[in-house]
């Protein structure tokens, strides 16, 4: 285990924390960079697709460069890649570039997700010393994703859109430097390990375009995707038949039949698919029913930033004192107690005040979900193979906030008013969540975790 776990984590957690302000940080610079660069209606929602097709496709890809080349190394490229692809998002200065930019970030984010996964879990002694890393580790994801709301928000009023991407160019390039003298030497890479190129082609190119079609499907319509989902289905399938006869696979496919990993793709699908679209339409409520600006937007969500990271930070102590499968269950449940109560305090004349109560309930069980489900998942899988773990789980968790946002939002675009479509697709996802407490009862029982001991 490391020798300085406290700067190695904080280390760990910066870069999540960069990956995850990513997710959210453009959205409410889009109509300036639509206005400044010249983006038709239609081409503008690429500032935000390029980001997610790149990072889904290629998260397979990340997760097994960590087992085959190292974490440190796939974490410094993918620091790296994601300075030098903000730099370029900055100072586009047609659509053009600034969705090749954008595609960049979301390659460095593929390889540094599973990069920093693979980190927090190999990095520190199983018990409280790991619960509590993953817990620091999830504060950072979970909360980043709303900070990023409120950062964007903040930057682009101050500065102009190009801050939003010139504000990763430190912090990434920062993270980069630090992980060579922080972070362990990478293993020696084992005798006769080969990279599965057709593997990778396969995996990729299928997972990129299966969520092209996903993500672009409630844009254009489905009929223009069915091309693009067809061959990416056809890849998927050609990918599995490469993976059965290869020597050294990018994916074991024994792997799927480990019952946490197993259980972890459903779960990290079904929660990103419910938890993961509600930020989207509590903008909706906030900016399209009570008509907040994009920086009142971004402080509104400040209570449930802070809910998810108390609801983080308690969910590794729970955890090492009660089992990780009934504290994540519990999370769950309570998560999805509050988007209940957020959707019944969704009226036309309801004030902020009167949505705080869900939105601190909802905010724990969603913090807390978070934090444990990624280990949960990787529990039992060698520290040869955590890597590609990481890469299939985080996969499943973009796979499915895509599918969950293009149905929930087609539930919305259904009702009455703009307001019942919200609350109904709020009531969906609350139900869907219950689903996956049910899911995760899968996972293997664990047992109170003594303390990790000191050497």
């Amino acid at each position: 285990m490391t020798r300085r776990p406290g700067a190695v984590l904080a280390l760990l957690a910066f870069a999540q924390l960069i990956v995850s302000l990513d997710y959210n940080i453009v959205y409410v610079a889009l109509p300036d960079i639509g206005r400044e660069l010249g983006f038709t209606a239609q081409s503008l929602q690429w500032v935000v697709s390029a980001y997610a097709v790149a990072f889904g496709g290629a998260l397979l890809l990340g997760g097994r460069a960590c087992d085959l080349f190292g974490p440190r190394r796939v974490f410094a490229l993918g620091c790296t890649l994601y300075a030098v692809s903000s730099l370029a998002g900055g100072l586009a200065g047609d659509p053009g570039l600034l969705v090749a930019a954008r595609a960049g970030q979301g390659l460095g984010g593929a390889l540094l997700f599973p990069a920093t996964l693979t980190l927090v879990s190999t990095s520190f002694a199983p018990g409280r010393e790991r619960n509590r890393a993953f817990a620091v580790w999830g504060t950072a994801g979970g909360s980043g994703m709303i900070l990023g709301s409120l950062l964007g928000g903040v930057l682009t009023q101050a500065f102009g859109w190009a801050a939003v991407f010139f504000v990763n160019v430190p912090l990434a390039a920062a993270a980069a430097t630090l992980a060579f003298p922080l972070l362990a030497k990478d293993p020696a890479r084992e005798p006769g390990r080969r990279f599965d190129l057709a593997g990778a082609l396969t995996a990729t190119l299928g997972t990129t375009l299966v969520v092209f079609a996903l993500v672009e499907g409630p844009e254009l319509g489905w009929t223009p995707v069915l091309i693009p989902a067809f061959a990416g289905l056809s890849s998927l399938a050609a990918f599995a038949v490469v993976e059965r006869r290869g020597r050294d696979p990018l994916l074991p496919l024994r792997l799927l039949k480990e019952r946490n990993l197993g259980t972890g793709v459903v779960v990290t699908f079904l929660y990103m698919g419910t938890f993961g679209t509600l930020l989207y339409f509590l903008t909706g409520y906030f900016q399209g029913v009570h008509g907040y600006s994009a920086l009142a937007t971004g402080l509104a969500f400040g209570v449930p930033m802070v809910a998810i990271a108390a609801g983080s930070q308690a969910a590794g102590r729970l955890a090492t004192r009660y089992g990780t499968r009934p504290t994540l269950v519990v999370s769950l449940l309570v998560g999805g107690g509050g988007a209940v109560v957020l959707a019944l305090s969704m009226t036309v004349d309801a004030s902020y005040l009167e949505v705080v109560p869900a939105l601190i309930v909802l905010g724990l069980g969603q913090g807390a979900g978070y934090t444990l489900m990624f280990g949960a998942a990787a529990a039992g899988v060698s520290p040869a193979e955590q890597g590609i773990a990481a890469g299939v789980a985080s996969t499943a968790q973009q796979v499915g906030g895509t599918v969950g946002l293009a149905v929930f939002v087609a539930v919305a675009n259904t009702g009455r008013s703009e307001v019942d479509g919200l609350r109904t697709a709020v009531l969906l996802a609350a139900a869907g969540i219950a689903l996956t407490a049910v899911a995760a009862l899968r996972f293997s029982g664990s047992p109170r975790l003594a303390p990790a001991p000191t050497s």
